[in-house]
């Protein structure tokens, strides 16, 4: 019985750690592929050397990714209370 728990824990240590390795790489693919999408954007903007109104800019390439949400950390909401700010 020993023997049993002693592989299942291993085998699920393993587990555990090649999905991190994987996720890792999904990050880093997913940094890289937006890294170049910003850096043709910017190169566009350098060169055309204009101010863009309203109407001009994308706002959908603003958007956030949804693939990228699932690895950030939940935040704790503070109790703010106006009033201690100006004791």
């Amino acid at each position: 019985m020993k023997i049993v728990i002693a592989f299942i824990l291993i085998f699920s240590s393993l587990l555990l750690a090649s999905d991190s390795a994987s996720t890792d790489k999904e990050k880093k693919e997913r940094l890289e592929k937006q890294i170049k999408i910003e850096m043709e954007r910017e190169k566009k903007y350098a060169k055309e050397q204009t101010f863009y109104q309203q109407h001009n800019y994308d706002l959908k390439g603003s958007e956030v990714n949804k693939d990228s949400l699932s690895s950030l950390p939940e935040l704790e909401e503070d109790e703010f209370n106006i009033d201690s700010v100006y004791d």
